[in-house]
């Protein structure tokens, strides 16, 4: 499955691939401080992101362990948010979109891209706001760091792991988005120990990988509707 998975990858795939891992390890190196955990969550992260943005079910088993491994450096640094939200929401999900993504088939080594509408639109907002609301206090009474930022990943968190359920394209904006968001956590907890500036760096590549996750999408979309 792994084998076929990386044969199906079109050569500037894998150069989007190549170079992610390259500046995550470069940058892991670079530091003296080795948190091995760390960079094994953002390398299989980053290997997830490149199979899902092809809309290939391999990316969301390894989207599965990814939230494993970030849960337990979410943990390390004591930001709750990050921990309960990969662990009781990306995990989940990922798991249920493998499922989905099995039964949706458009190809071989490609899922089906589902069309969403106002209604589905207004549903995911409301749930949102309930389950941003709900976190919030759950954070705040475990006195999460960055409390509102942590907060607001909540929010594009659970966009983006629904919408990836759903198989809609728009699932890689929100990931955009909760991109940056994490950029600016890790920051902040970079400035306590340096040695998390390789996870600054780790979602950037993130965010270059579900930009890309986007464009395809949108390319899957018009080819499969043809």
């Amino acid at each position: 499955m792994i084998f076929e998975s990386v044969k199906r990858l079109k050569w500037y795939e894998k150069l989007i691939w190549f170079v992610s891992v390259l500046v995550i390890l470069v940058s892991f190196f670079a530091f003296e401080n080795k948190e091995y955990l760390t960079l094994t969550a953002s390398l299989i992260g980053v290997t997830a992101l490149i199979f899902v943005a092809k809309g290939d079910v391999l990316g969301q088993f390894l989207t599965v362990v990814f939230a494993v491994f970030y849960a337990i450096v979410s943990y390390k640094f004591r930001y709750w948010g990050e921990m309960i939200t990969y662990l009781g929401m990306t995990a989940p999900i990922a798991a249920g979109a493998v499922v989905t993504w099995i039964k949706n088939p458009y190809q071989k080594g490609e899922v089906k891209v589902r069309h969403t509408n106002p209604k589905l639109w207004t549903i995911l907002s409301v749930l949102a706001v309930a389950v941003t609301v709900v976190f919030y206090f759950i954070l705040k009474c475990f006195d999460t760091p960055n409390l509102i930022v942590s907060t607001i990943s909540i929010t594009t968190s659970f966009m983006a792991a629904s919408l990836t359920l759903l198989r809609s394209s728009y699932y890689a904006l929100f990931y955009a988005g909760n991109d940056v968001v994490l950029i600016i956590l890790w920051i902040l907890a970079s400035f306590e120990s340096i040695s998390y500036l390789p996870m600054v760096l780790c979602f950037i590549m993130f965010l270059v990988n579900d930009l890309y996750g986007f464009i395809n999408w949108q390319r899957m979309k018009k080819k499969q509707s043809g």
